[in-house]
């Protein structure tokens, strides 16, 4: 990894947490979703993973309610949580004797690609924090570009391990992880979409 993206990735992972994101990533039980689940419900039914939806957003339905931008912006939020939990442990198996040399090629290059889709996921998530009715369109077009370039990155990441045919543990854990923050991501667009149908 040049030290241009060592200080890239350092930089991001260094940022404060998100104040709104520290349990919502975990792997609830759907049916432990409280009795305001008809508000998470109606925003993940827009998603692919609804499942998933319904166990990472639950608890911002009180926050959010029926509001298509807290939404959206919730669905990222728990998607750079992800994202930065792929990093560290990119950042930890970077040297680890478990995986061979192909292997550590397609683990280099997922930690680039991650880099460059949490630098996404934060320029989408500092718009939908400043949304304003006379730059909408242009917001909304922004946050498509990004959203999508971020899913991309991870896509691009996996379909790196499908090429090293690996058995590798570590490897089968790192795709595991990375697919699911794949579909976060891809949940976050989804609601970033409805956002842009909707309004403000």
């Amino acid at each position: 990894m040049n030290s241009y993206i060592t200080f890239i990735l350092l930089s991001l992972l260094l940022l404060p947490p998100l104040a709104s994101s520290r349990n919502y990533t975990d792997d609830t039980n759907a049916s432990s979703v409280p009795r305001y689940s008809r508000y998470v419900k109606d925003a993940c039914n827009v998603t692919r993973y609804q499942q998933l939806c319904l166990r990472t957003l639950w608890p911002f339905t009180i926050v959010a309610k029926d509001n298509s931008s807290k939404w959206a912006r919730a669905g990222v939020a728990v998607t750079i949580t992800d994202t930065k939990r792929i990093l560290r442990l990119l950042l930890k198996t970077r040297n680890s004797p478990a995986v061979g040399k192909r292997e550590r090629v397609a683990l280099s290059d997922c930690r680039e690609l991650y880099v460059d889709s949490l630098d996404n996921l934060y320029k989408s998530l500092s718009v939908l924090r400043t949304l304003d009715a006379d730059e909408f369109q242009q917001q909304m077009s922004d946050l498509a570009t990004w959203l999508s370039a971020a899913l991309t990155d991870q896509d691009t990441c996996l379909d790196g391990f499908e090429e090293t045919m690996s058995k590798s543990w570590t490897v089968r854990m790192i795709k595991r992880k990375a697919t699911r923050c794949m579909h976060l991501c891809s949940n976050a667009l989804a609601l970033t979409n409805k956002l842009a149908y909707d309004g403000l």
